[in-house]
């Protein structure tokens, strides 16, 4: 029996790719209309029910309170150090508490010079105007001459003490290095590294125009997450990789992760008593807002925070799968899941131990408490502090590790079901050049 399949390449490049889609790494092949139409059915609904949640939850910017001056809460205006000179400790009795808010003297104010910094403030209504900042000679962070800072500004406070510098102006440093970032990814990636910034811009736009806002007007933080995450999810993965079916099943794949790290974590989080209120920053939100869910704030960061490398996983997979099948187009459904589980332990072990390394790092300044107070392993585990990370860390690295098996037996079902796209050349055998322009096939 003999069938002529149509080629609509130019007949230089058939010559050297004689077996079509077999070694192609470009786009994947389509798939066939049932298939898609499958596809569509379970896809369609799910990103609709996101437009509606994301217009229903929509916050319309973030409610307006009255500064506290606490932490983050302050008025910021920029600053600049005019001059420096070196003064006395003692002559300017320095007990005060420049560059961080400790209000502790300092074991070393009497010894050594201290700094006499002139501030100028450089943006709001009181620009031009100066101050003096004193900085201790043991302080960790020293001003040095056209320095830009930050200023906090006390509006209540007595007008000599209204200003004082809080932190650096680091704006330019890290504009450049997210500058060189950019270049980076667009030298390497080409117009998939271009894609792939306008979708980390749409994420960032996600989180800081709906998530954030949403959280602080009160709407619960769990249906937040889960709406602005597949929101990032269905954007990102569709910009990056493309409208197909290879991107579709990643899409599932990540979902059915989510889902269930949502459900794993909504459990432990509960179960372990964690609230979500354990440091400065979540206390001063708590203060400000106290009608927020902390616990499900907390789920909402594991939620958000695993989406990342879940995209990672479940892209990787697919393609693996796909690239697997196009090699060898004979592989069915329990072959294609073994090759591709193969590949994907691998890719557990190196993922799993990047993201335990990341939180252990991001906590590394507790852990080295913990250590110098001597304490058990036991009693750092049982800390909310610690109890939270760990949390975080083992129901992300379970979605993540579900993620392979689960992506993996989809992609080779999609693959292997499909007889119009590249399952029609299961059993086929070596195409064999019919004219210009055609492949003729032999089929047993």
């Amino acid at each position: 029996m003999t069938s002529l399949h149509i080629d609509h390449e130019p007949q230089g490049h058939q010559q050297g790719h004689q077996h079509g889609h077999s070694h192609s790494h470009g786009p994947a092949a389509p798939v066939s209309k049932h298939l898609r139409k499958v596809i569509a059915a379970v896809l369609i609904p799910f990103a609709a029910a996101v437009l509606v949640g994301l217009v229903a939850l929509w916050p319309g910017g973030a409610p307006a309170h009255e500064r506290t001056g606490v932490g983050f809460d302050r008025q910021t205006q920029q600053g600049k150090v005019v001059s420096i000179d070196m003064v006395d400790c003692k002559e300017v009795n320095a007990v005060q508490t420049p560059l961080g808010g400790d209000t502790t003297p300092p074991s070393g104010s009497g010894r050594g010079p201290c700094r006499k910094a002139t501030v100028e403030v450089t943006s709001g209504h009181d620009k031009g105007r100066t101050f003096v900042e004193i900085v201790q000679p043991d302080s960790p962070r020293q001003l040095r001459q056209g320095q830009g800072v930050v200023v906090s500004y006390a509006p209540d406070a007595p007008h000599d003490l209204q200003y004082s510098v809080t932190d650096a102006n680091r704006k330019f440093p890290m504009a450049l290095l997210a500058g060189i970032f950019a270049l980076v990814v667009v030298a390497v990636g080409r117009m998939r590294g271009v894609m792939a910034l306008v979708a980390l811009a749409v994420s960032f736009a996600v989180l800081t125009l709906f998530i954030l806002p949403a959280v602080l007007q009160g709407s619960n933080p769990l249906l937040v997450a889960v709406v602005g995450a597949s929101a990032i999810m269905l954007i990102a993965l569709y910009m990056c990789h493309g409208l197909t079916a290879r991107t579709s099943v990643a899409v599932i794949g990540t979902l059915i992760s989510l889902l269930l790290i949502g459900l794993l974590g909504s459990l432990f989080i509960g179960w372990a008593s964690l609230t979500g209120n354990t440091d400065d920053s979540t206390g001063l939100i708590h203060g400000l807002y106290p009608h927020i869910d902390m616990s499900g704030l907390l789920l909402a960061g594991v939620i958000i925070g695993s989406l990342g490398v879940l995209d990672d996983v479940t892209v990787t997979q697919t393609s693996a799968v796909w690239e697997l099948h196009q090699a060898n187009p004979t592989l069915g459904v329990r072959g294609l899941y073994r090759a591709g589980i193969r590949i994907g332990r691998d890719h557990i072990a190196s993922v799993v131990n990047t993201l335990v390394l990341a939180y252990a790092g991001a906590a590394l300044p507790l852990l080295l408490l913990f250590s110098i107070a001597q304490s058990s392993v036991g009693t750092v585990a049982n800390s909310e502090l610690v109890a939270e990370e760990i949390v975080r860390t083992l129901v992300g690295s379970i979605g993540l590790v579900a993620s392979v098996p689960v992506t993996t037996v989809l992609a080779a079902l999609v693959v292997s079901a499909d007889r119009t796209g590249l399952g029609a050349e299961a059993g086929a055998s070596a195409p064999v050049r019919a004219g210009k322009g055609r492949r003729r096939r032999t089929k047993p």
